[in-house]
C-alpha cells in the first residue's frame, strides 16, 4: 500500500505580469493533501493562497498570470503538463470547487435542478432521468430541505446558506476525491457558516472526500482541518497538524494570526497583525495643471 499523497503541490511559483511590473504572487509553495484529508490553507488577503488553490484547477483566469515553475501533481500526475481538455475533464469529475460567492457562482437564468443535472451530464454519460436522480442525490446529500421542489427553484429564491449548499452539490455531484474550498462561509452570518462547515466535515466522513479549505480564519482551521499551511506573501511561513500549530506556533505571523481571532472571553482587545514597513506604490513626481 502507498502513502502517495492524493495532491502534491511542489516548488510552485505564479507571478502576475502587470504594467507595472512582474508581482511574485506565489514564491516555491509546497503544499501535500493526502487522501481523506483536511487541509487548510491561512492567510490574510493577499497572502497568495487562493492563486495557490486556483493553479490545481488551471483557473488563474487572465493571460498575465503565469506558473513560471513547480510541479502539481494530482493522482501522481502532473497538472501542469496537461492540455485545455483534459483539464476540464479533471474539474468537476476529480477536483471539485467550492467558490466564496454562491451567488456568482450559479447562473440565475437555469434552475437549480437543470444546472446540476448539466454538470452531471457533462462529466458522466448518463441520460437525463438518470442524471436527475444523481441531482436529487445530490441535494439530499447536503441536507437542502424539500430537495425536489428545490430542484425546480431559481437562486434567488434561496437564501444565502441554501445557496452555498447547492454550490457544495454541483461540486460533489460527481463524487471527486479532492474539493477545494475557497472562504466557503464569506457573507454568511454565524449560525449558517457554522452549519456548512459541519456539512464540509460531514461529506468528509462519510464519502472520504479530501478538503483543502482556503481561509483567514484560524477557527474555521481548528474546526475542521487535521494539517494547515500558513502563507504570507506568497511563501509559507509554517506547516504542520492543526494542533501542533495551535499549541505551538513557530512564526510570528502565525502567532499574529491566531491574535488577530476575537476572543469573547478575554478583556484585552484583538492584535493587529504586523505589516511590512514597504510601500506599495511610490509618486516621484506629481504635476497638476495649475503647477501646485
Amino acid at each position: 500500500m502507498t502513502n502517495q499523497p492524493l495532491l502534491d503541490v511542489q516548488n510552485l511559483r505564479v507571478d502576475f505580469h502587470t504594467d507595472g511590473g512582474v508581482v511574485h504572487a506565489v514564491k516555491n509553495v509546497s503544499i501535500t493533501v493526502q487522501p481523506g484529508e483536511i487541509r487548510g490553507l491561512v492567510g490574510e488577503s493577499g497572502s497568495g493562497k487562493s492563486v495557490t488553490s486556483l493553479s490545481v484547477l488551471g483557473l488563474l483566469g487572465t493571460d498575465r498570470a503565469r506558473i513560471e515553475g513547480g510541479r502539481i501533481m494530482f493522482r501522481g500526475e502532473n497538472l501542469l503538463e496537461k492540455s485545455d481538455k483534459d483539464m476540464r475533464g479533471i474539474r468537476g469529475s476529480h477536483i471539485g470547487l467550492v467558490s466564496q460567492n454562491a451567488l456568482s457562482a450559479l447562473d440565475p437564468s437555469f434552475t437549480i435542478g437543470s444546472q446540476l443535472i448539466e454538470v452531471i451530464r457533462l462529466h458522466q454519460k448518463v441520460d437525463k432521468e438518470t442524471a436527475r436522480k444523481k441531482a436529487l442525490e445530490s441535494l439530499e446529500l447536503v441536507a437542502l430541505p424539500d430537495p425536489v421542489r428545490r430542484m425546480k427553484a431559481y437562486p434567488h429564491e434561496l437564501s444565502g446558506g441554501q445557496r452555498q449548499r447547492v454550490v457544495i452539490a454541483i461540486a460533489l455531484a460527481c463524487r471527486p476525491e479532492l474539493l477545494l474550498a475557497d472562504e466557503p462561509t464569506t457573507a454568511l452570518d454565524a449560525t449558517v457558516q457554522k452549519q456548512i462547515l459541519d456539512l464540509l466535515l460531514d461529506i468528509n466522513r462519510e464519502l472520504g472526500t479530501a478538503v483543502l479549505i482556503v481561509t483567514h480564519d484560524f477557527g474555521v482551521v481548528a474546526h475542521l482541518c487535521s494539517q494547515v499551511t500558513v502563507m504570507r506573501h506568497g511563501e509559507v511561513m509554517e506547516s504542520g497538524a492543526t494542533s501542533d500549530v495551535l499549541e505551538r506556533p513557530q512564526h510570528p505571523y502565525t502567532q499574529g494570526l491566531m491574535n488577530a481571532v476575537p476572543k469573547l472571553h478575554l478583556d484585552e482587545s484583538a492584535r493587529a497583525i504586523p505589516r511590512r514597513n514597504r510601500r506599495l506604490f511610490e509618486f516621484k513626481q506629481l504635476a497638476t495643471a495649475g503647477g501646485n
